[in-house]
């Protein structure tokens, strides 16, 4: 048997199972590839490569363990594994936060943000920190800025600490535990607030695979209408931006939620592989109730990578 002739195998077999994809990956095929590469110690991206090299029978049965595994505990492959990636960035990933996947990470990346912006930031904000991976993207991002990441989950921040270190970013990045902006101290001023809070309604999370439920409900869980963080964030994250500042927030599929919730409001929607209702933009002005709807029905354009 080849290498791709295992994935594909794999791939069946996982489909057959009804695994949920979307940590990491959107399909059977990918995840096989991913559950495959790493069981076999070769990089994640090998597989074109490797396609045609033979697996041997001791290669096959460790591979099927593996995959055993996978479809009996439904654990996310990234909790297997002790790594996911993000934005072609590694970060540990075990129990104690949600696997890395938040949308942010595209504009922050793809240079979406600098256009918004204007100016390189100088302090960042990453409320809801979990295991700490948008936190050093920014920090990678802009070599100059100062990210303060914050969380309720003392295992969460545990984790994020590993990875700020594995990036070398100790000295950018400083952790602090703490609810939503109750960690924040009065003096506390940020260009830039990043925040992928736990956002998913009530009846979404009564629906979700096991895969979703073996993540921390805590960085899921948003209430009746996946609004109750967001509610407070919005009430009161204005006296924590500097004058041009802004909130970039994540609400997944909860538009129709937001909208209801905060009618009042005309946020930029940003353009992301999900679509234009995932990931809105707030200026200052707009929080602090000052915004004349200067933007409702407009979409930030990406720029390219630098």
């Amino acid at each position: 048997m080849t290498l791709v002739e295992l994935v594909e195998r794999t791939a069946a077999r996982l489909e057959s199972a009804a695994v949920a994809c979307g940590h990491g990956t959107t399909n059977a095929f990918d995840e096989a590839a991913w559950l495959v590469l790493w069981r076999l110690a070769l990089p994640l991206d090998a597989l074109a490569d490797e396609a045609g090299r033979p697996v041997s029978d001791e290669e096959c049965g460790r591979v099927e363990a593996l995959v055993g595994e996978r479809i009996a505990s439904r654990r996310p492959t990234a909790y297997l594994t002790g790594e996911a990636w993000l934005q072609g960035v590694p970060f540990h990933a075990d129990e104690r936060a949600i696997v890395p996947r938040s949308l942010l990470a595209e504009p922050l990346v793809e240079g979406v943000l600098d256009a918004l912006l204007g100016d390189e930031p100088a302090d960042v904000l990453d409320l809801c920190t979990g295991g700490g991976s948008l936190a050093v993207l920014a920090a990678l991002a802009w070599p100059r800025v100062r990210v303060l990441a914050t969380d309720l989950s003392a295992p969460a921040l545990a984790l994020a600490a590993e990875n700020v270190a594995r990036h070398g970013l100790a000295g950018r990045v400083t952790l602090r535990r703490g609810d939503g902006l109750a960690a924040l101290t009065a003096e506390d001023r940020f260009d830039l607030v990043l925040c992928n809070p736990p956002y998913v309604n009530a009846r979404s999370m009564a629906a979700l695979p096991a895969e979703y439920r073996a993540e921390p409900a805590l960085a899921l869980a948003g209430g009746d209408d996946g609004m109750d963080f967001v509610r407070t964030l919005v009430a009161g994250v204005a006296v924590h931006l500097k004058p041009h500042g802004a909130l970039l927030l994540e609400i997944g599929h909860e538009r129709r939620h937001f909208e209801a919730a905060f009618a009042a409001l005309s946020p930029l929607w940003v353009s992301t592989s999900a679509g234009d209702d995932a990931v809105l933009w707030l200026t200052r002005e707009q929080l602090a109730g000052r915004s004349a709807d200067p933007v409702r029905g407009t979409k930030a354009s990406p720029r390219a990578p630098r």
